[in-house]
């Protein structure tokens, strides 16, 4: 956690107008509000929004009160108003609270989360959680980019600022969330190493070039039988029987161009001579290159 940088985070301000909108997950984001307060004393009497409203203490002391809750806020606290939650926000005078701060709305589109459904974005929506936490994650990090990327306004700006904008959504959501809402919905079982992955995507890339075990191996920094091992137990297939499926998948799809030839495509799929590659395709298939040509790529039963 690093909260001297968001002390330089005043330019937060200049985001209003800058980042309006976002996509976080199912969510549509749309930003009504960016701040900061110096070290200085202030009170921020009582009042209500329509939004969410987050504040970053970074420094100081203060207490934030919302509803008949009084809470003890200092360096290292994010605290949370609810859309409709009366909250008061007052700075000590010995030891004054700084703030970065930003109030949003979520909005869930068709594709939202179903009714009971919960995730990350249980942080906001349910009332019952916590309104005070210290699980900041990287809003501090991510506080003090956005900050910086305020001015100069640059060519792709919308894109950098639309990505932090939603990473600045989800880890606020985090910070107030239960545990078993951040965990994934996937069994880890089912996903792959990225060892195995960054293996698929070399096999992918190179399907025309002549290939060995070694050579997915090398890219991965294994030895050949580690990565035969591994990528076996993951993906339930050799290294060669998958790059032999998948080189005969894309001259599955290559056939379907007619101002394609044969010998085309058993070059692109990595063959010596349309003969091997014709064999392997019949093999595979049941049928050759060209009446999978003639059939558009259809099997009749």
């Amino acid at each position: 956690m690093n909260l001297k940088n968001v002390a330089n985070a005043g330019s937060l301000t200049e985001l209003s107008g800058v980042l309006q909108t976002c996509r976080a997950g199912a969510f549509q984001v749309d930003f009504f509000s960016w701040g900061f307060y110096a070290t200085s004393p202030w009170r921020n009497y009582w009042h209500r929004h329509s939004f969410y409203e987050v504040c970053l203490a970074y420094s100081g002391a203060g207490r934030f009160s919302i509803g008949a809750e009084h809470h003890d806020v200092g360096a290292g606290d994010v605290f949370l108003a609810r859309p409709g939650d009366v909250h008061e926000i007052e700075s000590s005078h010995m030891d004054p609270l700084g703030i970065a701060f930003w109030g949003f709305a979520l909005r869930a589109g068709k594709d939202g989360p179903g009714p009971g459904e919960r995730g990350w974005w249980s942080g906001l929506t349910d009332t019952t959680r916590p309104t005070v936490s210290r699980r900041i994650g990287s809003l501090a990090s991510l506080v003090t980019v956005l900050g910086e990327h305020t001015a100069p306004v640059r060519s792709g700006y919308e894109s950098v600022l639309s990505g932090l904008g939603a990473a600045l959504v989800v880890d606020t959501a985090r910070a107030f969330a239960a545990e078993d809402d951040l965990c994934t919905r996937s069994p880890a079982a089912t996903r792959l190493s990225p060892a195995v992955v960054a293996m698929q995507r070399y096999l992918a890339d190179n399907l025309s070039r002549p290939m060995t075990v070694r050579d997915v191996a090398a890219a991965v920094h294994l030895s050949a039988r580690h990565a035969e091992r591994l990528f076996r137990h993951e993906t339930g297939g050799s290294l060669m029987a998958t790059l032999r499926r998948m080189r005969l998948d894309l001259g599955a799809a290559l056939l379907l161009d007619a101002g394609t030839s044969v010998t085309e495509v058993a070059q692109a799929c990595g063959y010596a001579n349309v003969r091997a590659f014709s064999t392997a395709f019949r093999r595979l298939y049941g049928h050759s290159p060209l009446a999978h040509r003639a059939l558009e790529g259809t099997v009749h039963l």
